[in-house]
């Protein structure tokens, strides 16, 4: 299923959606406050475990903020993936294909009306464990919209099968 997943990603897609700033919010502060907090403690215990504890913090968050920006929803001709993970384990694609679609829908609330970043869910028409998730989409009721206008398209033309 992987390499059919690989195979499809590299067919011609369209980008509907990736994180939100927001996605990126809580792991800079969470960053900046280890690195207030820790690296000054761990100066005075000695340089070199100030200078350790700096490295580590940074190359974590940096990663984290990496892995965030690696996710990308978009649909081919076959369906709807999410490519994300940039470590080689982590790296991988997963969908739902056209066919199998049940709806696509994103959660309204204050935050995500203010900030446009939008908890989405698409669904899977016969198991909930192949279902796409995704939290803080950029404009995701933008994408909500346009899988479903393509579904709609796609069962209009009779070219599911």
């Amino acid at each position: 299923m992987d390499e059919e997943n690989a195979r499809l990603a590299g067919a011609s897609s369209t980008t509907l959606g990736r994180k939100s700033w927001t996605a990126f919010a809580g792991v800079v502060l969470i960053g900046l406050l280890l690195l207030a907090l820790a690296v000054p403690l761990a100066w005075r215990a000695a340089p070199w475990l100030g200078v350790l504890a700096l490295i580590l913090i940074a190359g974590i968050a940096g990663l984290k903020v990496w892995s965030i920006s690696s996710c990308r929803l978009y649909s081919n001709d076959a369906g709807v993936w999410v490519e994300s993970g940039v470590l080689p384990w982590r790296r991988g694609v997963h969908g739902v294909k056209w066919r199998d679609l049940d709806e696509a829908t994103y959660t309204q609330s204050l935050w995500s009306w203010l900030f446009k970043s939008y908890a989405i869910r698409i669904g899977h028409r016969y198991t909930k464990s192949s279902e796409i998730l995704l939290s803080q989409i950029a404009r995701g009721n933008e994408s909500v919209m346009a899988i479903n206008q393509q579904h709609q398209d796609l069962i209009r033309r009779n070219l599911l099968r």
